[in-house]
């Protein structure tokens, strides 16, 4: 990769010996040097190339001199990395050039040996500060597509030989729907549908979060959480209750405009289910998830349950009942599943 360096030097004959004692370099394309008789020229020269590399400064220069540079340099980027190039090699403008953010410095006259071995060993520092730069922003980003458990479990001791292994866990699953999502779509443009899922989601992962539950993904216009730990099952219900309560009150803030806001359908399940990585590892396409039946009911009661209405089977509703008042719906039959199930709605 090329690299490309500012020099910053008044001296009228540096820049044709730069391009002698480096024409292979310059020929191969492995350095391309950029020149600048003074620190202003070279902050302006900056602005023109903003992918240089690493910067080689005298300190003796009109206008502005290589030390006031040094501190202006470390304003602009703290990636752009000096190296001062100086007669004046004295202890005072040595340390004051270190104080002020120097990779390092040489003496003139140079010894284009030894210019080429720190110029080298600036370089692989600067690429290492972009890797590490451009890993800490990918980091940055993966919190923004991956659950934080997901985080922890690849921080783990072998990592990579556990990427199978499982465990049985209890714990309360919850899905969350935008109710007529597909009409909307059709009667929508694209960019509408996307803000208003978005908005949806934010007002959904938000309330989650708030409650101890982890979001265990996006699907479509809707939502996965997964709620571990004391009270799960409580918590579930308090974040899908204030899911409701979030959008219906946002709903009725704007209620005089043409937008329109649809309901949530909420439907919530809790028991033991198995947690860990499902997919492929040769693929290297695995998801972080829980799955079960209670996973699969919890899903199915979503899709039973009306705009608005938060729904429990009867066994959840025996552990609710004391703390949330909830409403008898009846018997209804679940896809794929054998027996009727009584079902109960959560008022509050």
């Amino acid at each position: 990769m090329k690299a490309k360096i500012l020099v910053v030097d008044d001296e009228p004959d540096l820049q044709l010996l730069i391009k002698q004692k480096f024409r292979r370099q310059i020929r191969e394309q492995l350095y391309e040097f950029v020149f600048a008789e003074n620190g202003e020229a070279a902050l302006r020269m900056l602005v023109e190339h903003p992918d240089v590399d690493m910067v080689l400064s005298d300190i003796n220069m009109p206008e502005m001199d290589g030390l006031t540079l040094l501190v202006k340099l470390g304003e602009l980027s703290p990636l752009l990395k000096s190296v001062i190039v100086s007669a004046y090699g004295d202890m005072e403008n040595i340390r004051t050039a270190m104080n002020r953010g120097a990779f390092d410095f040489l003496t003139k006259p140079i010894d284009f040996q030894d210019l080429e071995v720190t110029m080298e060993k600036t370089l692989k520092y600067v690429e290492q500060l972009k890797e590490t730069l451009k890993a800490v922003r990918e980091n940055d980003i993966l919190r923004m597509y991956v659950d934080s458990s997901v985080l922890q479990f690849m921080s783990r001791e072998a990592f990579e030989t556990s990427l199978t292994a499982s465990e049985n866990i209890e714990a309360s699953v919850v899905f969350m729907d935008m109710c007529g999502f597909t009409s909307i779509s059709e009667q929508e443009s694209a960019d509408h549908v996307v803000k208003m899922i978005n908005k949806y989601f934010d007002v959904m992962v938000k309330e989650i979060l708030a409650h101890g539950g982890l979001v265990d993904k996006f699907m479509g216009d809707a939502i996965m959480a997964v709620f571990k730990g004391d009270y799960h099952l409580d918590r579930a219900v308090e974040a899908s209750l204030s899911v409701r309560n979030q959008i219906k009150a946002f709903a009725e803030q704007l209620s005089n405009q043409t937008e329109y806001f649809p309901d949530v359908a909420i439907g919530i399940n809790s028991g033991e289910m198995v947690s860990g990585n499902i997919g492929s590892a040769t693929l290297r396409r695995l998801d972080y998830t829980v799955i079960g039946d209670v996973v699969n009911v919890a899903q199915r009661l979503q899709s039973v349950a009306g705009p608005g209405q938060i729904v429990v089977p009867e066994w959840a509703y025996e552990n609710l009942k004391e703390a949330f008042q909830c409403k008898l719906i009846g018997e209804v039959n679940l896809k794929n599943k054998r027996n009727a199930m009584q079902i109960y709605e959560v008022l509050e």
